[in-house]
């Protein structure tokens, strides 16, 4: 990890299995994250075993990358992990294979109850490829420990993560 990646409250858990951002979990997208001066971003390059049309990046994986910066972004910037209530994906131009593109999150100011967030997708010549819009309702670990497969270790460990303060303020916005 380079000095520039930001370190994921879930890298305390030993084996997490992130679909989005794991570095544990062979089938998923291995996304880091950096901070952008307005939120977080993370490089995105989809290969062959994505795929949907012939040489197309299939959409709902461009949904999940957008989903997975947002999502993390709240983490980082609230302290606090979020379920996705609901999300609108629009899609401006097709994700090509081996294609490399940049996801740039932000997220809004917001109350207690939802956390509303947006993400583009950009090219690697700056061209807007994909836009996301999120709510999310914030939750403690302890209001859903019994749908969650942690041990009583990690549960702990990924409180004390959690609990520590970041260096991006609650809008997202690097100071």
């Amino acid at each position: 990890m380079d000095h520039d990646t930001v370190r994921v409250p879930w890298s305390v858990v030993p084996d997490y299995r992130c679909f989005g951002c794991s570095p544990h979990n062979p089938s998923g997208l291995r996304l880091s994250f950096t901070r952008r001066g307005d939120g977080l971003e993370a490089a995105v390059r989809l290969g062959r075993e994505f795929e949907s049309y012939p040489g197309v990046v299939h959409g709902g994986l461009i949904g999940v990358v957008c989903d997975e910066v947002m999502g993390n972004l709240i983490v980082l910037a609230r302290g606090v992990p979020a379920f996705t209530v609901s999300m609108r994906t629009r899609y401006l131009t097709p994700l090509l294979v081996d294609g490399d593109y940049v996801c740039r999150a932000t997220v809004s100011e917001g109350g207690d109850a939802t956390i509303a967030a947006a993400a583009e997708i950009v090219d690697a010549d700056g061209q807007l490829c994909a836009t996301a819009t999120a709510t999310y309702r914030p939750f403690a670990l302890g209001d859903v420990r019994h749908q969650l497969t942690l041990s009583d270790d990690d549960v702990a460990r990924l409180s004390d993560a959690l609990s520590h303060p970041n260096t991006l303020s609650p809008n997202g916005v690097h100071p």
